[in-house]
């Protein structure tokens, strides 16, 4: 067999594996996450029009598109080998699909020109289907921000969450905190996670927009740790995080973000009140910084049968700064 017909049949094959292994690793999520085997019917494989497909609504999972570098690449790549992996909709009305898997797929194709791409529809309710759209995903895309697997750990959460609701109103019982934690274990134990991560990641998604903007792509300017703290406000008081974030020279710390909470306790807060409780703990650090350094003395008896082994005080000195910077960081 030729060369260039062996590398085509191989890439084929990976190509079916993947495309299996796809909605298989799926399913075993839903069936490990639900505790339940996932309704799966038959599947067709077709052409689907570009213009008959609509990105995923079912829940905000928060993946973000391909930046438009890397899409222009993948665009280039599948106009020389073509599209092996099939992307996965599921039908929405007579002529209408939701994307559940390869939205970068679809802007690639449509970049390229195309009109059609290849597919498989699946038949899925909303529990499936949002299974389909983020495990995968949460498995194998490198780079994932954490607010974006927070988004999708949520619509997981909520997913299964809805599922206990309805068992409890089936079976006329209660269990809802027993069930939101069941549901947080069963996600982290498939996701190879803690369910303190997912917690974590979770309340991020709390935040305002502009201000996952800034913690995503500015991190210097907001770090995971103050990002924690400002999403148990409220979205209005949010807002005075912002201006607080971008002023360039004050990064805000986790020090000064404990004394705003301090001041101001969520879930509300007055914007001008965040604002001069920020200030008092700007201007306390750079006092502390400004201010004299203070010498530190030791009673010399305490450490008299250790101090005799080194032959002066300088090299106690540079031993106990070596240990300083090992326990404070």
């Amino acid at each position: 067999m030729p060369k260039a017909n062996m590398n085509d049949m191989l890439k084929r094959r990976m190509a079916a594996t993947q495309q299996a292994s796809e909605l298989q690793t799926s399913d075993e999520a839903y069936q490990r996450i639900f505790r339940e085997k996932a309704p799966v019917g038959a599947s067709q494989l077709c052409d689907l029009p570009l213009d008959k497909l609509v990105s995923f609504f079912t829940a905000d999972i928060g993946f973000r598109p391909y930046p438009r570098a890397k899409l222009e690449a993948f665009s280039e790549q599948i106009q020389e080998d073509g599209l092996f992996v099939r992307i996965i909709v599921r039908p929405i009305s007579t002529d209408k699909y939701e994307i559940l898997s390869g939205h970068n797929r679809v802007a690639a194709a449509k970049l390229a020109g195309w009109t059609t791409i290849p597919a498989e529809v699946v038949e899925a309710d909303d529990a499936r289907a949002i299974v389909i759209a983020t495990s995968t995903n949460l498995i194998q895309r490198q780079g994932l921000s954490t607010i974006e697997r927070g988004k999708a750990y949520k619509a997981l959460l909520d997913a299964k969450n809805r599922q206990g609701y309805r068992s409890d109103m089936e079976n006329g019982t209660s269990g809802d905190s027993r069930q939101k934690y069941s549901a947080r274990a069963l996600v982290a134990e498939f996701f190879g996670v803690t369910e303190y991560e997912i917690r974590k990641a979770v309340k991020l998604t709390q935040l305002i927009p502009e201000l996952s903007d800034i913690l995503e792509n500015t991190p210097k300017q907001l770090n995971l740790a103050c990002a924690d703290l400002i999403a148990d406000y409220n979205a209005e008081s949010q807002k005075a995080f912002i201006e607080i974030c971008s002023i360039v020279g004050y990064q805000i710390n986790k020090a000064a973000m404990q004394h705003v909470v301090q001041k101001c306790p969520p879930p509300a807060a007055d914007r001008q009140a965040v604002f001069s409780a920020w200030r008092e703990a700007r201007d306390a650090a750079e006092k502390r910084l400004t201010a004299p350094p203070r010498k530190i003395s030791f009673d010399r008896k305490q450490f008299a049968p250790y101090l005799e082994k080194f032959s002066s005080d300088r090299e106690i000195e540079k031993l106990f700064l070596e240990f300083l910077r090992e326990r404070a960081g």
